[in-house]
């Protein structure tokens, strides 16, 4: 039976894998499918900063010549995209930036752990310039757009990652977050995007980044997939299977640290969330999060980690006004305030008593691309990523779920927020919300 081409690119990482497992398709006839799609759609999403073609074809023969001998791996043959924020051997990762940076010698550990696993590696995928935005656009390398509504930002700061799997051009791409640059991206393209907890993933070879804020994950089209992956990501600290949960304790918010508004659109998706949350079984009731200082922290650590990444880059001055005045700002803030900042995130936002807590990713669906340009998104942009960066000041695990999404067809999500420790939690109950809503989601390209 001939396989089709988009069933293919949308079977995500665990369809991929059984169809290599099964025979029925080669690791170089995937890798040939991911490259004809990234030739066909990318001049329209602006999704990969570099492709890797030549040394993806030989990764991919050499699974093939693996799988043949008896190798399995658990992610052999599965193309992968890589944040350009990350190491790979022999690239230079720009940052977003035009800074001329140096080749990286070695892959960074998570490279290595997913080459590792068998993962072959396609490319890199554009952010904005230094991860600082909750879209993904800059005056060097334009804007990612969304595959849904290519008019619509794919949220940021791991947007091309996102646009790259809600594509079927990869079915897993690494992202990072250090304020919601995994899960607003999620929520934007209609993919899972799970936050880990604080350290889960090595960021290596940096010890931490953003002053504990920032950590390192995937995106995918399925719960089973992240699973997967982070089980790789995390040498089997994670489990791969998904184990659904019961009689949870769930609270439920609208409320951000900053006042933010609310659209009717998140709102109605929110509570369609929550009833099949209450029809699996859930204790669902409403509950305030205790933010505490949360955001006094974040911004702290934010600003001084802008500071931080300029000054690491080979040429400052090769990057946007914008970007710099962010930086500035951070330079101002000593290194006993940051510690302070710090402490103020020793706690738990998920209210007392309950095991989960439920909130909108963005109070607002995709916005348009350029809607946020120049300076304005030093004003603006927190107002876009409200909900998000709690979970980072406290380093709790938190995960994007596709939700019912706008009337014109824009993906919508959730946020789950667990304790400490609770990624495997998470995923359970994504996958209780996977079922009910579907996971097959296309974007109209």
């Amino acid at each position: 039976m001939t396989l089709d081409p988009d069933d293919v690119a949308y079977a995500g990482v665990t369809g991929q894998l059984a169809l290599l497992r099964e025979g029925r398709l080669s690791a170089v006839a995937l890798l040939e499918l991911c490259l004809a799609r990234i030739d066909r759609l990318d001049g329209r999403l602006n999704a990969f900063r570099t492709v890797f073609r030549e040394r993806a074809l030989a990764e991919a023969r050499a699974a093939d010549d693996g799988r043949a001998a008896g190798d399995d791996r658990p992610l052999l043959g599965v193309p992968v995209a890589v944040k350009d924020s990350v190491d790979v051997a022999g690239h230079a990762p720009a940052m977003g930036t035009a800074s001329p940076q140096p080749v990286a010698a070695a892959d960074a550990e998570q490279v290595r752990r997913l080459r590792a696993a068998g993962a072959v590696v396609v490319g890199t995928t554009h952010l904005p310039e230094l991860a600082l935005w909750p879209f993904t656009e800059s005056q060097t390398w334009g804007a990612t757009r969304n595959p849904w509504s290519t008019g619509h930002t794919a949220g940021g700061s791991s947007g091309g990652s996102a646009a790259a799997v809600a594509s079927g051009m990869v079915p897993v791409a690494t992202a990072s977050d250090g304020g919601g640059s995994i899960r607003i991206p999620a929520a934007a393209c209609g993919l899972v995007g799970l936050k880990p907890q604080r350290g889960r993933v090595p960021l290596a070879p940096h010890v931490e980044h953003w002053h504990g804020l920032s950590v390192a994950g995937v995106l995918t089209r399925t719960v089973e997939d992240t699973a997967l992956v982070l089980s790789v990501l995390t040498e089997g600290v994670l489990p791969a299977a998904v184990t659904r949960p019961h009689g949870l304790r769930i609270a439920w918010s609208t409320r951000a640290p900053l006042p933010t508004p609310v659209h009717p659109a998140v709102a109605a998706a929110l509570q369609a969330t929550l009833e099949v949350l209450r029809g699996e079984g859930h204790d669902v009731e409403p509950g305030r999060p205790a933010y505490g200082r949360v955001q006094q922290s974040f911004l702290l650590r934010y600003l001084a980690g802008a500071s931080d990444d300029l000054r690491a880059l080979v040429d400052p001055t090769c990057t946007e006004p914008r970007t710099r005045a962010v930086a500035r700002l951070g330079s101002v803030v000593r290194p006993g305030l940051v510690q302070r900042a710090v402490r103020w995130g020793e706690g738990d936002v998920v209210p007392a008593g309950a095991d989960v807590l439920v909130l909108p990713v963005t109070g607002a669906p995709p916005a348009a691309v350029g809607s946020l340009p120049g300076m304005r998104a030093v004003a603006l942009a927190g107002r876009v990523a409200s909900f998000t960066p709690a979970a980072n000041v406290t380093g709790q695990p938190a995960v994007s779920v596709p939700a019912p999404g706008t009337a014109d067809g824009l993906p919508l999500a959730v946020q789950l927020v667990g304790r400490a420790g609770s990624e495997a939690l998470l995923l359970g109950l994504a996958g209780q919300l996977q079922a009910a809503t579907g996971a097959d989601r296309r974007p109209p390209l």
